[in-house]
């Protein structure tokens, strides 16, 4: 069966609003490249998800995506300059609207694709497949692309757009356990390891949305790095974190986990949610908070000061 979409003059002015919107700060250094990205994001904004020759229609216009992505000007950077702005000005008029905070969700995303000669577009992580005659598991590298991308959103839940993003590839992977018989992660400087990302990301966030007091920057365990709370307090924000490291706390003689035990629960949340086989099923959270010292790890306490979380 097949599905047809139509527009009416409403539809495809608003189409085109969207667009202009989204690509009137970018500037590929040719207009025409600038055209073509214009056309490329009202096609795909027709049928989302589709492969470009679905989305295309034509092979005419197919190649000329092609030819635009092979590009040297072309870059993700370039690209997404526009919805950047576009991002900020929503940011600005909603915050300007409200009083509440404003939430950016932090993660990372991978793209995997399967491609004879893998080194072409990079690894991403090593899987582990079916058990083999010696009794080990098979492993084999996956290939594809990472995307770190920050979400601005309002506390009920509407977008306001994407604030920062940040796209790598593994030339040559390695396991995390084969770097730690290397080197203790804990002695490597921050700039030189990918969780950079995540300090990157929240200071360009923070930038674009011009209210660092109102950004609250949450990411899971991933993100409890130390760094990153000392950026939060040097850029003057917001942050909520899933805690991963059991952390030297108040004069260094306990940590997070032995404070957090002797709080007493403050309430309980209730969730309600289903399996995977469709069951109901109900949790209920008992909530404890606490405010503490946290300690640098010992390795860096000689570079950043104690921080009170």
């Amino acid at each position: 069966m097949i599905r047809h979409v139509a527009l009416n003059n409403r539809g495809a002015q608003m189409v085109q609003s969207w667009v202009e919107s989204e690509t009137a700060e970018c500037d590929l250094g040719d207009a025409r490249l600038n055209r073509c990205l214009g056309a490329m994001l009202e096609a795909l904004g027709e049928r989302p998800g589709k492969s470009l020759p679905t989305a295309f229609q034509d092979w005419s216009n197919t190649k000329a995506a092609y030819r635009f992505f092979s590009n040297g000007n072309v870059s993700e950077d370039k690209i997404l300059a526009g919805h950047f702005s576009a991002s900020a000005s929503a940011s600005a008029l909603r915050i300007s609207a409200t009083d509440g905070p404003i939430l950016i969700l932090q993660d990372t995303t991978e793209f995997s694709f399967k491609r004879a000669d893998p080194q072409k577009v990079g690894f991403t992580h090593v899987s582990t497949g079916r058990k083999i005659k010696d009794g080990r598991y098979q492993k084999h590298a996956v290939s594809g692309l990472l995307m770190h991308a920050s979400l601005a959103i309002m506390p009920e839940g509407l977008p306001l757009g994407l604030t920062a993003a940040k796209f790598w590839s593994r030339s040559k992977f390695k396991g995390p356990r084969a770097l730690k018989r290397k080197i203790n992660p804990t002695r490597v400087p921050i700039e030189q390891k990918e969780s950079m990302r995540w300090l990157d990301n929240l200071r360009l966030s923070t930038e674009l949305a011009s209210a660092p007091e109102r950004c609250v920057h949450i990411g899971d365990r991933e993100s409890d790095i130390y760094e990153l709370y000392c950026l939060a307090e040097e850029l003057g924000t917001g942050f909520l974190v899933r805690s991963c490291v059991d952390r030297l706390a108040q004069n260094g003689d306990t940590t997070i986990g032995k404070v957090m035990a002797q709080v007493q629960s403050s309430g309980t949340h209730e969730i309600q949610f289903r399996d995977a086989q469709g069951k109901a099923h109900r949790a209920v959270l008992s909530i404890r908070h606490a405010s503490m010292t946290v300690r640098p790890p010992i390795g860096k306490q000689k570079e950043y000061a104690h921080q009170d979380l």
